[in-house]
């Protein structure tokens, strides 16, 4: 099952995508992309897949991959508590 929503951000994209790169190479995770889209993997009691889309200022995020007992809310509380506004 895939999770699907958006982070809004203030201030600059590139401050905004920093941040998220950094809470998940905090996770020991790799996040690759541009201003533009991108990918992450990350482990937090297994594994967490997705990409992101930038539309805007928001970032479209899909969690194509997780660990069944982590949820959609849970995954999106944690990063719009590192990215968002």
């Amino acid at each position: 099952m895939s999770c699907k929503f958006k982070i809004p951000f203030t201030g600059s994209l590139e401050q905004s995508l920093n941040k998220a790169r950094t809470a998940v190479e905090g996770q020991g995770g790799t996040f690759s992309g541009d201003e533009s889209s991108g990918n992450f993997e990350v482990s937090v009691m297994g594994t967490i897949k997705g990409s992101y889309t930038v539309l805007g200022n928001e970032l479209d995020i899909v969690i194509d991959s997780k660990p069944l007992f982590v949820s959609c809310g849970m995954i999106e509380g944690f990063l719009k508590s590192k990215i968002g506004s």
